[in-house]
């Protein structure tokens, strides 16, 4: 008997440089059929090459991930997430381009390293990949709690985390993230560092939760998720979508609050570095 494999799917650009390389090819294809001008042409080119290889130059120049994290993504990328969903009252289909991916998760790795964190919170985990790249960095003791609302998708993770020897210091919390962390809240739980990568209109009572009710250690860091999405806070309202509108506000919300200082990095979606001054 002959198994057939879906085959695996190549990622759709989600990030402003992504969505501009492609735009970009579209645009020296119709500008290649409209016979423009050869020096226009050459110009649009130009342009192009130089968005659409900058992502892969800065993948070969940046520490390659561990392969523990390659099976996760590979596992991830075959993962047929058309017929998963999540919180079923919102409906949020699961994609592969939720996955933090590669500069992402070293990225993450190298603050824990620099910040030497010993407990990490995260809101948010889908299939593990930057939990287990911020675990990979954490000393032996160290642990990572992650909030994740899918029990289908935190199975797949903690079978993934399995494969790892540093599986074993991540500690995953099925629930909402709100209840999530009024329960570590009550616990009295504190956090060197915490990663928000999860619902995009919640970002401000997750943060909101994170400093008033004392998860987050002072001096420690928040780590965002996504504060460009696709470049839709900076774009015109009427191009924004609901997510793309509560990132903007959560944008605001934060350099409006005078507790903390951040700056808001191209990595990849957009990732905010918030340090808690109080």
């Amino acid at each position: 008997m002959t198994t057939t494999l879906k085959p695996i799917q190549t990622p759709r650009p989600v990030t402003p440089l992504g969505i501009a390389a492609q735009q970009l090819q579209k645009t020296v294809e119709m500008a290649t059929e409209a016979q423009v001008p050869e020096a226009l042409l050459t110009s649009l080119q130009n342009v192009h090459t130089l968005v659409s290889g900058l992502d892969p130059y800065i993948e070969v120049c940046s520490v390659p991930e561990s392969p523990a994290l390659t099976a996760l993504a590979q596992k991830t990328a075959a993962e047929d997430w058309s017929q998963r969903f999540s919180d079923q009252e919102t409906v949020r289909q699961l994609e592969q381009e939720m996955l933090s991916g590669h500069l992402e998760g070293q990225t993450l790795k190298l603050f824990v390293q620099m910040t030497q964190a010993e407990r990490i919170l995260e809101v948010g985990m889908f299939t593990g990949y930057s939990a287990l790249a911020m675990a990979e960095a954490l000393p032996d003791d160290g642990q990572l709690v992650a909030c994740e609302v899918d029990e289908y998708v935190a199975k797949f993770a903690q079978d993934c985390f399995a494969a790892s020897p540093h599986g074993a210091k991540i500690a995953v919390k099925v629930a909402p993230a709100l209840q999530t962390l009024q329960q570590l809240a009550a616990e009295a739980q504190v956090f060197d560092l915490v990663f928000i990568d999860a619902d995009k209109t919640e970002y401000i009572d997750y943060f909101k939760h994170i400093l008033d009710q004392g998860l987050l250690k002072p001096g420690g860091l928040i780590l965002v998720d996504n504060t460009l999405l696709q470049g839709q806070p900076y774009l015109p309202t009427e191009q924004r979508t609901a997510n793309g509108e509560a990132i903007a506000r959560f944008n605001r919300f934060v350099a409006d609050d005078p507790r903390v200082d951040q700056v808001l990095l191209p990595v990849r979606d957009g990732l905010t570095i918030i340090r808690y001054n109080q």
